[in-house]
């Protein structure tokens, strides 16, 4: 009885086992790239700068001025593809920072400094 038993088990066991392989879908995978991995990582980080740049208070107001509310901006990223959002953050970082002194403008600073001083002694 024991024996019928145990056969009865160890058969369920090993019918659920190969029930299962046949009926379970073979998973597929694919290479990924690293520079594919690597441009999309980069495009989401460009997006977020770009959407945290427009909410800036500064930034939002002058939207608004001009007429783009701020969430339609917010929506508008959103919407640009990953080329575009890569060229315009490019086109950002190209810009100067504010209060960036040409070389022209140091020229003329050191000049006046230099006036300054001879009128003094």
């Amino acid at each position: 009885m024991f024996s019928r038993v145990r056969q009865m088990i160890v058969f369920l066991v090993t019918a659920s086992f190969l029930g299962s392989t046949f009926w379970i879908a073979p998973a597929a995978a694919g290479m990924i790239g690293t520079d594919k991995a690597a441009a999309d990582a980069q495009a989401g980080s460009d997006r977020e700068r770009i959407k945290s740049l427009v909410s800036r208070p500064e930034v939002a107001k002058q939207l608004q001025a001009l007429g783009v509310p701020p969430d339609k901006a917010q929506a508008r990223i959103d919407a640009m593809t990953d080329a575009e959002v890569r060229t315009l953050a490019g086109r950002i970082d190209a810009l100067p920072a504010g209060g960036a002194f040409t070389d022209w403008q140091w020229v003329m600073i050191i000049i006046g400094i230099i006036i300054v001083v001879l009128l003094i002694v």
